[in-house]
């Protein structure tokens, strides 16, 4: 009796011990499934890329990749249980370098756009951009139906100064946008229509005793870049973007890098 007792009990161990191990199998084939649905390049990691180049938005410090675009990534990974493995490529193949498997995502201020959008799938935005007009502290101009006959700074053979021709005659072309910013502060323009970022970060960086008005007045939308088809993925990234932004932590980051918050027009 004793030792059909010890046997049953033996047994019980063994179908025990089999149960177990059947859950821990099911389980690591449930995280191996997630990461073959969204198709990472590394296993329990979110490897996204960018030139590194592009100072406030991504460059390397110290040896170290920095930025706007660093830190948002990294937040997006952190959110999605997944360690943040940011690289760079050059612009020129950075959707080449997605397409072949390099990385899981583009993280590096792509607009998103028609021609772009045949190649890869975009998400929501993570910030937006394009041609805003800045004027210095204290000018009473605050909107494009006030630049009619002031005189406007851009750069040379740009689309922007396609948009200042429309709202005045009085255009004068710079070879880069820093050198319009700082006549500006000094009272030698009126106004200056240049990217908002490039705008913003002259503001921050170099204390240029400017600020944007009005409107943009044309609308670049930042995405993330994945692999077309990758449907997990990006709904994945978006659903991390969105809580960041409902949570506060977004205007945190963009705060510190641009003293507003860049997703709000």
């Amino acid at each position: 009796m004793k030792k059909m007792m010890i046997l049953i009990a033996a047994s019980m161990l063994i179908l025990l011990s089999a149960c177990g191990s059947k859950q821990e199998s099911g389980t690591e084939k449930t995280g191996k499934a997630e990461n073959t649905e969204m198709g990472l390049v590394k296993e329990g990691n979110l490897t996204f890329s960018m030139t590194g180049i592009y100072p406030p938005l991504n460059f390397k410090k110290d040896g170290k990749l920095t930025g706007f675009d660093v830190e948002i990534g990294t937040e997006i990974a952190k959110r999605m249980g997944l360690e943040a493995n940011p690289v760079t490529n050059p612009w020129e193949t950075i959707i080449q370098g997605l397409k072949a498997k390099k990385y899981d995502a583009i993280i590096g201020s792509m607009t998103a756009t028609p021609e772009r959008d045949k190649q890869v799938d975009f998400t929501e935005p993570y910030y937006l951009s394009g041609a805003q007009i800045f004027v210095a502290e204290g000018s009473t101009i605050q909107s494009k139906d006030d630049l009619k006959g002031k005189t406007i700074g851009v750069i040379q053979a740009s689309t922007w100064k396609d948009l200042a021709d429309e709202l005045s005659d009085k255009v004068k072309g710079y070879p880069v946008d820093t050198n319009a910013l700082q006549d500006l502060e000094l009272g030698r323009l009126d106004a200056v229509i240049t990217d908002k970022i490039v705008g913003l970060n002259a503001q921050k960086e170099k204390g240029l005793k400017i600020k944007p008005v009005g409107e943009l007045l044309n609308e670049d939308r930042v995405s993330v870049a994945v692999n077309e088809g990758n449907t997990e993925l990006k709904e994945k990234i978006n659903e991390a973007i969105q809580s960041m932004v409902d949570d506060g932590t977004y205007e945190e980051i963009s705060m510190k890098w641009f003293n507003r918050n860049i997703l709000e027009k």
